[in-house]
Formats: structure tokens, C-alpha cells, sequence
């Protein structure tokens, strides 16, 4: 009977016959397989799986629970769909922006010898980028169906490269690749090096060149997206996240930390395509093993859906006539340091040392060197009929994230010395003989004669070649990658009246600065205007930070709800999980929370949603630990409120070493576009949070926010008079705070955050000894150093002479300045040069240790009793306090000075 008739005859079976013949057949299978294991043993019965995995894979039959499958593609050839483009023209324009991008990185190094850039990333991936670009990549006239595409950092001349062929840059612009600050050829704009939006806003979307941070980026824009659907922020739509990373970038954390969270929210609007060319910077990515299986079952232990693109069409008919298998079991014994030398030396070797059994002779019988040497180049990823069977699969797929490994050649086409060879990253510039086999292998129309004049080729924009791929990006949507700011500003944000009553203190109760923070994060949450876009980002430690309230009041976003019962059901802060909740509650993990606060903090830009995101985390655990990712939170103009909470090295009690910061603001000075303070009230904080929803969401500025809050519980007071002078004072970094009242000698302290209040302490202490201290609150010494440099330049190179803000503030107030810090005390430090009287610095340098408040205070030096002596100390330098007076207080105070400072403990 033929497979037809069998077909037939089964289904004209009625239930209960079908149910007896399967009984049959179960138990006719299992007496066989006991048979072999009694009779033959286990190894037999291993054996006898495997021929049946082999006979499945073969027919394009991939059982679920195996995490490997073989070295095949995922998709067999009877299987591949039509393919719906011009494929030899695609496969012209891959050629010519390969070329292209060859003669920029080499013109480029040739105008400036060490200026960098790479040719053999994008040479491996130029066919993954055109099937997207000519078939999948949705644009920006897509609307809320357009795609967000992570292009692979090193591979951005392909980028450009593209634009160029689009009328999107001009040669000009190419030859100013790399060259931002003074582009050499007039009327070009300069290029920046990777993929840069704060170089390049109109162009570029997500800066991935630092590895690693693409990916896990990517996964939370995808999670982000169906959190704005499920909570009524964008309507659905069927808009796609797509990432293109490395091979070797999986050795980064950052790379698979999220993976689980992915396949956990069935992100199927998530696709990872993973240039698996063999190499890294320095060589084989795994040279004794395969990559591609390595990461096959990485992803799919993981719960995401791998699809492989192994192989290319050369090797489709001797796959056929491989009937025993013969070939697939040469294809597992093959290991990636063998396969690269088959593409950097061709035919001949593949010959000697891949077919070598007789079985595996046979099957190339009659094939010459050149057929060898084209075997040895077909890869997955260069054939584009492969490639679109596999975006085609994974864009359809349903219920999980895909991941898309496809097998490419590093420096693919790009000549002897840079095809395969270990050298491919680091080559700048192709050599004569390079260019003459690249323009040979891409077929590119140039005489020989101009070859040494690295010409660019351009088809003429009514070229087949240009038509044809501005056709497809105009059915897709329109160019990719472009970036378009759909939100501008003009937000409805809270003005003045909404905070006011965070102005007047907390009536004599000890709160700290969190639980001020989380009082007006409530209030904001309930504002009809900001509300519904404020996301609060947690990683695991709300309750840390008092904010359990709000989970009940708002509810933490999970995309199945809550099927369960909480334990704490029926209380006021019951545990709430919802499909509309507000909180991203991430677990433990800050580089997925940072991940948050980006796809959040750049919503504005991609979907004209101005999401507000808070995100709250141990400071120690902030800049420190993920400052790549605010890094590249800053290249990409987030925005946002990143709270530094249980900051300070001395205010979290009992914790010690790890936990205790002394140093994130120190690190926040990294970040241009970071604005940073360390407020000791609720008034400050509230002028702040002010300013930043005004400046962000009213205006539309490019900024964010770090502020830090402390788990100290202290009385805050109402905001000083005149309030317009302290606001402005807050926001500028500096203000008075309480003047010194009587006569006598006069000093100046600053302190900050709750330092602040043992700097009020010493005020009261110094008055013992007749000294008039004036006390300052120093909200933010990245405020007065910026400001402070740019008046100093200003001066310098404008002829604008203007004072400093910090100098101007001191105006009519004498005498030395002591500034206490919870800080290093470089940050202070910064405006030191700005000053013209003596200038103490009290902070907390060292590692952190376990005790009580008062006890590191005293350790580190930055209480009350030593800013007091260290006052003194400077006014005995100015002859304005006696040595026995000095003294004196040594005794008073109790101090008992260690010759070993604090940083050597």
C-alpha cells in the first residue's frame, strides 16, 4: 500500500479500533526494545535510539525534550518555503555592501593609520542582515507593528554601507567614518564608530557593541512591550524584537543571564539570530568542540525554540544520497577548529581530511577541487533561501522566544588574508591581493587599475540593485535602523502644589529619606495626569525599601496573573501578582532590573509612551555593579529615576563591606547626561523628583537621575526660607541651610545627606568654644563641579568671565570650609580648586565594616566630634584658635586619633 492508502485506511478505523491498534502497536514496540535490552544490552538499545533520532532529524522531525539535536539544520529542504525575492539580486547587494564596507574601513585607515574599525564581522553577516532588511525588518511607517532590530555593534560599516545605497549618506559621509569630532571631507557628517544614538539620534536605536549588553537588552524591550499592552499603554500588535549578536559574546553573563525570564513569559515577540562565524577576537570561539551545539542546548534547556542554519544548498544533494548516514556522522565528529581551516584553505583539505572513509569518498566521487572548495563555503548563513526559511519559521512560531544559529564564514569573501584566518577581527586593510580576490569572489564591476584608488561602487540610484531594495523598504515601512522621538515632551507633569506638602517636614516623626521617597512614589502612582506611567523597578528587595504597600495597592506585573492564593491573602500588604500590575518585580538580578529601567526609560522614543521608571535597588548594587548598562543607558537617552537606596558607607548598620557604599557617586560622575544627588529631606528630594518630571516629561531633555536615599531614620524639617533661593539652591548642589548665630571666629560646613545632621551637631558643638559655624547642605557635588568647569572654560576660551556657582553662593560667608561626606573624598575634592580659603574634606574611604552608626562614623572620621575638631584645626591654622584651645577640644570630644587612616584598615 502507499503511504496514501496507509494514511487512509488508519483514519477509516472507528475510535475503538484506533485505540486497539495502538495498543498493538505500543506493545509491539516494547517487547522488540525488550528483546534488544535482554537479549543484545543497553549499549544495542542506545544505538537503535540514535539510528531513530537520526531517521527523525533527517525527515525535519525534532522531539522536544532532547536539549542537542544533530548537526543539521533545523528546517530539511522538502520543508523550505518559496522563497518571495530576487534572489541573485539579493545576492548582488549583499556583495556590493560588502565591498563597500571593505573600502570604507580601509580608506579610513589609510587617512588615519590606527583608526579602526572591522570588515570581516559584517563580511560574515551581511546575508542574515538582507533577508531581514528585504523581508522581515518592519519600519517606522509600520506603526505600532514596526520591529526593533539590535544590530551586531562590530558589524555597523554594513549599517552605514546600506544607508549609502539607500540615499540615506552620502560618500561623503562614508569617508568620514570614525572621524565625528573633524570629518576630513567637507559636506560629510562624521560616523560614528558603532552604534551610538547619542553620536547619531536620527540613525541608531540601541548601542550593542559592548558585549553582552545587546541581548540582555533586547529580552526586557520584549518583555517591556507586552507589559505596556497588558496594562492598556499600546494597543497589541504583532511587532517583533529582533537581536543579532556573536557567538563568542555568550561567553559574557550579561549574554544568557535572561534567558529563563524570556522563555518564562513565552516572549514570542523575541527573536535572537546568533552569527555563529567560529571566531572571537583572538580565534575559534570553541575550537575542540561546536559552538552551535553548544548553544543548541544552552537555549533550549532554557525553554526558547532553536531553529539551526548549518548548512548551505551545496551540500542538499549529498545529504540526499547520504542513505546510512554516513555524513551526518561525520558532521558530529567535526569540531570547529577543523571546519575553519576547510574555509580558509578550500577544497583540497577538505577533501584529504573531512572525507576520509571510504563510505564518505564515495559520496564525492567525480567532484572536483572548486565543487570541494564551494562545499567548504555554503554555510547556512550565507544562503539566503536557508535563512529566510528560518525567519519565516521563527517569526510564525508561537509560544516561546527563537533563537536563529546560524553557521557563517568571518571575513567571508574578503580575500586570503582575512577569510577564516584567526587574524579576520583585527584586519583594517585588505592588501593588493586581498582586493583583487574580493572583487573577483563579490563580482564587483571595477578595472584592476583603480583598484589601488579603493574605490566605492554604486549601482546609480535607478539601478535594479537600489530600486529594488528601496521597493522592499518601503513595503516593510521604511528605513532600518532610523530613529524617530514619537514623544517630544509636553507631559501634564505635577507642579509645585502636588509636592508641597513634602515641603514642610514630617511634623516631628523620624522618618528617612526612603520612606519619603515611597510616600511621594504613592502619591505620584495615584496623579491622573502621571500615574498610569510610573513603573516602579524592584530587584527583590521592596520590603527592604517599605514599599510592600505598594505591591497590594498596584499589584506586580506577571503576564499569567496570579494562579495562586498568596499566604498573606487578607492582609493590607498581601502579596499581588496581576496581569495589569504596575511593579517590575525582577528577582535578584540588577543588570535585568537596569535592563527595565532602559526599555522603560526609552519607550518615549520607540512608542511615544512616556513611561517614568523608578528603579530602586541597594546602591552598592547600582553603579558599581551594572555601570556598563547606565552607561549605555546614557548612549541611548534614557530616562528615568535611578534610586540609590540604604546608601551611604556609614548609614547602613551591621552590614559591612559589601553592602555599604562610599563610592556610587564617585561613579556617577561617568555619565554626562547623569544628574546626581544625595538629599538629607524630604523637601530635597521633592524639588528634585520636581525638576527631573518637569525637565524630562515636560520639556523632553535627554537626562536621568541618580538620587540616593538612606534607611536612616532621623526628624526632617520644613524647607528654609526664601524657598525660591533653596530650590534653586537644591537643584545647583549647594545651599545654606542654618546660619551660625553670635561672634567669633566663622566656619563653613557642608555636609550631605544624613551627614548633614552631624554637621548641625558640630555647629552646636563648635559654639561651645566660640565659633560661629555657618551649615550648608551640599545636595550635589556633580552639580557644582560641572558648573564650576564650565564657568572656568567659559572664561577661558569665550571671554565670558563668570564665578562659579559655588563661589557665588559663599559670597559674605568667612572662614574656612569643612566638608563631611558618606563618600569618598575625591567627590568633594572636585570643587576644592574652585576655592579661595581652606578646604577640609572628611569622608569615608576604606572598606565598609560591621557596627553601629555611631561607631563608623567615628571609625571613618566624618561625626560630628571630628568635624568639629577639624574646624578648629583649620582655624588654629589661620591663628584664629589656640593651640591649647585645640587641644582642649581633643580632650572634650573624646577622640583618640589612629596613626593608620581608615582607607589602610
Amino acid at each position: 500500500m502507499t503511504e496514501k492508502e496507509l494514511k487512509a485506511a488508519f483514519q477509516a478505523l472507528s475510535p475503538e479500533e484506533k485505540a486497539r491498534f495502538l495498543e498493538i502497536e505500543n506493545r509491539e514496540w516494547l517487547e522488540s526494545l525488550e528483546y534488544v535490552l535482554k537479549v543484545e544490552g543497553p549499549e544495542r538499545v542506545e544505538e537503535l535510539l540514535r539510528l531513530l533520532d537520526e531517521y527523525l532529524f533527517r525527515h525535519g522531525v525534532y522531539p522536544a525534550n532532547r536539549l542537542s539535536t544533530p548537526y543539521l539544520n533545523t528546517i530539511p529542504k522538502e520543508k523550505e518555503p518559496p522563497y518571495p525575492g530576487d534572489l541573485e539580486l539579493e545576492r548582488r547587494i549583499a556583495n556590493i555592501l560588502r565591498w563597500n564596507v571593505a573600502m570604507m574601513v580601509t580608506r579610513a585607515n589609510k587617512k588615519a593609520d590606527g583608526i579602526g574599525g572591522h570588515i570581516a564581522t559584517y563580511a560574515s553577516i551581511a546575508e542574515l542582515y538582507e533577508v531581514g532588511f528585504n523581508h522581515f525588518f518592519r519600519g517606522p511607517e509600520a506603526g505600532l507593528d514596526r520591529d526593533l532590530v539590535f544590530f551586531q555593534g562590530h558589524a555597523s560599516p554594513g549599517n552605514y554601507a546600506r544607508a549609502f545605497l539607500e540615499g540615506r549618506l552620502k560618500e561623503e559621509d562614508l569617508e568620514n567614518f570614525r572621524r565625528e569630532v573633524h570629518p576630513p571631507v567637507p559636506g560629510g557628517r562624521g560616523l560614528s564608530s558603532y552604534p551610538h544614538p547619542w553620536l547619531m539620534p536620527d540613525f541608531w536605536e540601541f548601542p550593542t557593541v559592548s558585549m553582552g549588553l545587546g541581548p540582555i537588552q533586547a529580552i526586557y524591550q520584549a518583555r517591556f512591550m507586552r507589559y505596556l499592552e497588558d496594562r492598556g499603554l499600546k494597543p497589541k500588535s504583532s511587532a517583533k524584537v529582533w537581536a543579532f549578536l556573536g557567538d563568542g559574546e555568550h561567553d559574557e553573563p550579561e549574554t544568557v543571564g535572561a534567558l529563563h525570564l524570556a522563555a518564562r513569559e513565552n516572549l514570542d515577540n523575541l527573536i535572537f539570530v546568533v552569527n555563529c562565524n567560529l571566531q572571537r577576537l583572538d580565534g575559534p570561539v570553541r575550537g575542540n568542540s561546536k559552538i552551535i551545539q553548544e548553544l543548541e542546548r544552552l537555549y533550549r534547556g532554557a525553554g526558547w525554540h532553536v531553529i539551526k542554519v548549518v548548512w548551505g544548498s551545496a551540500w542538499d544533494e549529498l545529504l540526499a544520497k547520504d542513505k546510512e548516514g554516513h555524513l551526518l556522522r561525520r558532521f558530529e565528529a567535526l569540531v570547529d577548529g577543523e571546519s575553519q581551516r576547510y574555509a580558509a584553505f578550500g577544497g583540497k583539505e577538505l577533501r584529504e581530511r573531512f572525507f576520509n572513509t571510504p563510505e564518505l569518498k564515495k559520496l564525492i566521487e567525480g567532484m572536483t577541487d572548486e565543487e570541494l572548495t564551494e562545499l567548504t563555503r555554503s554555510r547556512g548563513g550565507h544562503d539566503l533561501v536557508k535563512i529566510h526559511a528560518a525567519y519565516k519559521a521563527a517569526v510564525e512560531h508561537k509560544g516561546s522566544p527563537v533563537v536563529i544559529l546560524a553557521r557563517t564564514i568571518k571575513g567571508y569573501g574578503m580575500g586570503p588574508t582575512v577569510m577564516a584566518k584567526n587574524v579576520a577581527h583585527q584586519v583594517k586593510k585588505l592588501t593588493e591581493e586581498d582586493l583583487k580576490e574580493a572583487r573577483r569572489f563579490l563580482g564587483i564591476p571595477i578595472p584592476e587599475e583603480k583598484l589601488p584608488e579603493l574605490p566605492y561602487y554604486h549601482p546609480g540610484p535607478d539601478s535594479p540593485e537600489v530600486r529594488y531594495l528601496l521597493e522592499r523598504r518601503k513595503a516593510l515601512g521604511g528605513f532600518v535602523p532610523e530613529r524617530r522621538v514619537r514623544f517630544k515632551g509636553g507631559l501634564e507633569v505635577p507642579e509645585e502644589e502636588f509636592f508641597r506638602e513634602f515641603y514642610e517636614g514630617s511634623g516631628g516623626r523620624e522618618i528617612s529619606t526612603t520612606m519619603a521617597f515611597v510616600r511621594i512614589l504613592a502619591k505620584l502612582l495615584r496623579h491622573p495626569a502621571v500615574g498610569k506611567y510610573i513603573v516602579p523597578i524592584v530587584p527583590d528587595e521592596a520590603r527592604t525599601f517599605g514599599m510592600e504597600a505598594l505591591i497590594a495597592q498596584v499589584g506586580i506585573y506577571s503576564p499569567q496573573g496570579q494562579l495562586y492564593i498568596p499566604v498573606d491573602a487578607g492582609t493590607l500588604t498581601a502579596y499581588k501578582e496581576s496581569r495589569e500590575g504596575q511593579i517590575l518585580e525582577e528577582g535578584i538580578t540588577e543588570a535585568g532590573a537596569m535592563a527595565d529601567f532602559i526599555a522603560a526609560g526609552t519607550a518615549y522614543a520607540h512608542w511615544g509612551i512616556p513611561t517614568i521608571p523608578f528603579l530602586i535597588t541597594y546602591s552598592m548594587f547600582g553603579l558599581q555593579r551594572i555601570g556598563d548598562l547606565v552607561w549605555a543607558a546614557a548612549d541611548q537617552r534614557t530616562r528615568g529615576f535611578f534610586l540609590g537606596a540604604t546608601a551611604g558607607r556609614t548609614t547602613l548598620a551591621g552590614e559591612g563591606l559589601q553592602h555599604q557604599d562610599g563610592q556610587s557617586h564617585v561613579y556617577a560622575l561617568a555619565a554626562p547626561n547623569l544628574l546626581a544627588y544625595d538629599p538629607a529631606f524630604a523637601y530635597e528630594f521633592a524639588v528634585i523628583l520636581e525638576d527631573g518630571l518637569r525637565r524630562m516629561y515636560g520639556r523632553g531633555e535627554d537626562v536621568f537621575y541618580y538620587i540616593t536615599i538612606e534607611n536612616e531614620n532621623y526628624v526632617h524639617p520644613p524647607m528654609p526660607e526664601p524657598r525660591e533661593k533653596v530650590k534653586e539652591g537644591i537643584l545647583k548642589g549647594l545651599y545654606l541651610f542654618r546660619a551660625g548665630e553670635g561672634k567669633g571666629p566663622k566656619v563653613q560646613l557642608f555636609g550631605t545627606g544624613p551627614i548633614l545632621n552631624e554637621a548641625l551637631k558640630a555647629q552646636e558643638l563648635l559654639a561651645k568654644y566660640g565659633v560661629v559655624a555657618d551649615v550648608w547642605s551640599a545636595t550635589s557635588y556633580k552639580a557644582l563641579y560641572v558648573d564650576a568647569i564650565e564657568a572656568e572654560r567659559e572664561a577661558r576660551l569665550l571671554g565670558k568671565p563668570r564665578k562659579p556657582y559655588v563661589v557665588e553662593a559663599l559670597e559674605g560667608h568667612e572662614g574656612p570650609i569643612v566638608a563631611a561626606t558618606d563618600y569618598l573624598k575625591a567627590l568633594p575634592n572636585l570643587i576644592r580648586g574652585y576655592l579661595d580659603r581652606p578646604f577640609a574634606v572628611l569622608g569615608t574611604d576604606g572598606f565598609g565594616r560591621s557596627d553601629t552608626r555611631e561607631a563608623l562614623r567615628d571609625f571613618f572620621e566624618v561625626d560630628a566630634r571630628h568635624i568639629a575638631y577639624t574646624a578648629l584645626a583649620l582655624l588654629h591654622g589661620e591663628g584664629k584658635v589656640t593651640k591649647r584651645t585645640l587641644n582642649q577640644a581633643r580632650k572634650d570630644l573624646g577622640l583618640k586619633l589612629e596613626e593608620v587612616p581608615p582607607h589602610r584598615r
